[in-house]
């Protein structure tokens, strides 16, 4: 139940288009009562396809998509600005700072989304962090060798979800790993929506290691942890496909308490102040000559993406999607700790490129014990692109046991009862 007025001002959301969880806060606003108002990354040559009065944006240039959400404000006031995944939240920065509505700054949301910079930030911190160096997509790979060590990993600066992440072990790799990341960014969907990291590639130090992620909500500078995953496949690459979450942690205390004193660390040196953020680590005895300690690969300043926070749900009944609408709210929130039980989520990966034309062994699967839900979310007749250069997932496996032994087991097995039918796609004939 939500305390207050049901009647009070809308939430506006600010979502891509593509993205997987838009529905699942519009539905957590209408199990809250709150009314929404959205804007997206649509086309603004199309009038209203979704009919749902959306305002249409460009987050590549959040500058003029902050001005449009202003001057549409002033007739529509809303009470909170809440952005779904990375592209929005610079535009969201930008409104909230003009509307004075708690939230983080310009400059720390532009810092997360920026590599580089974040690198910048948490050495200047004293955090451990691999080597860095950042190059031009037009720089020449084989003049770059001279400011690289291997093994290496090469990212885009500005892209997530792994995507455009490839390691290498020495020159030859690092030149395909560079010309196949820089290629994937010179691709005319990514250059439409260019911004001023689009044109740039990271190299970093390939970091061994256990990998986590950190969910965590921060009120004011003030940092509350919703839940530690580990990632149970490893991630050694060459390329870095996520698949398995699993909380809560098996790690020791001890470890657990420094992961989550790096990511505060982390949060303070990017100047994050408020809302949910998503941190990813490794633990490796190659971070800044200690034997053992996490060291940070990422921090954004969003929830957790995709279907995953299904996942997270809160002993006071609320899904994480809920707790995120409340806390921009305002509204009450008695207690961030999580619900007794272990759970997970399998985003599950597209094994080669083809045409999807669907699953077999559903049912079956959704029998496993500890399974909750599998939603498949690519559609028939639809291209699909495997990492490094997709950015999507074939769907998504959820469950829920007494330990995440079990629950972890549980995804596996479901998952390979699934038998997904995937054609391969026909060139296209050109005649004279």
């Amino acid at each position: 139940m939500v305390t207050g007025n049901p009647e009070s001002r809308p939430v506006l959301l600010l979502a891509a288009v593509k993205g997987y969880e838009l529905r699942l806060f519009l539905d957590a606003a209408q199990r809250l009562g709150l009314p929404v108002r959205l804007g997206t990354d649509r086309c603004h040559r199309l009038d209203d396809p979704w009919r749902d009065g959306a305002l249409a944006l460009k987050f590549e240039r959040p500058q003029q998509a902050a001005q449009r959400v202003l001057d549409f404000l002033q007739s529509n006031p809303v009470q909170a600005v809440v952005p779904l995944g990375d592209s929005a939240t610079r535009t969201a920065a930008l409104v909230c700072q003009a509307l004075g509505l708690p939230y983080n700054s310009p400059e720390a949301v532009g810092a997360c989304h920026d590599k580089f910079r974040a690198r910048e930030l948490m050495q200047a911190a004293g955090l451990p962090v691999p080597w860095f160096q950042k190059f031009s997509i037009q720089d020449d790979p084989r003049r770059c060798l001279e400011k690289v060590r291997f093994p290496c990993v090469v990212k885009p600066l500005a892209l997530s979800a792994s995507r455009g992440v490839i390691r290498a072990d020495n020159a030859e790799e690092f030149i395909a790993a560079f010309e196949r990341a820089a290629a994937l960014l010179a691709r005319p969907e990514i250059q439409a929506h260019k911004d001023d990291a689009t044109d740039w590639l990271l190299a970093e130090g390939y970091l061994p290691g256990r990998e986590f992620a950190v969910e965590a909500l921060l009120t004011r500078g003030e940092l509350r942890v919703l839940a530690l995953f580990d990632k149970p496949d490893p991630l050694e690459g060459p390329f870095f496909e996520e698949t398995l979450y699993v909380t809560p942690s098996r790690e020791p205390a001890d470890t657990r308490r420094q992961i989550v004193s790096t990511v505060e660390h982390a949060a303070r040196a990017l100047g994050l102040r408020h809302g949910p953020i998503h941190a990813e680590l490794r633990l490796t005895p190659a971070c800044a000559g200690r034997p053992e300690g996490p060291c940070l690969l990422e921090v954004a300043a969003r929830n957790i993406g995709g279907l995953c926070s299904l996942a997270v749900r809160f002993q006071t009944g609320f899904a994480l999607p809920e707790l995120i609408l409340r806390h921009a709210c305002g509204l009450p929130i008695d207690s961030v700790a999580r619900e007794d039980a272990a759970a997970g989520v399998m985003m599950i990966p597209i094994p080669h490129g083809g045409l999807y034309e669907g699953v077999d062994g559903l049912e079956e699967a959704r029998a496993v014990p500890g399974i909750e839900d599998i939603r498949i979310t690519a559609k028939e007749e639809h291209p699909l692109e495997p990492l490094p250069e997709g950015s999507s997932y074939l769907g998504f496996i959820f469950a829920r046991a007494r330990t995440p032994e079990e629950a972890e087991n549980a995804l596996r097995d479901a998952h390979r009862r699934l038998r997904f039918r995937i054609a391969p796609r026909l060139p296209v004939a050109t005649g004279r």
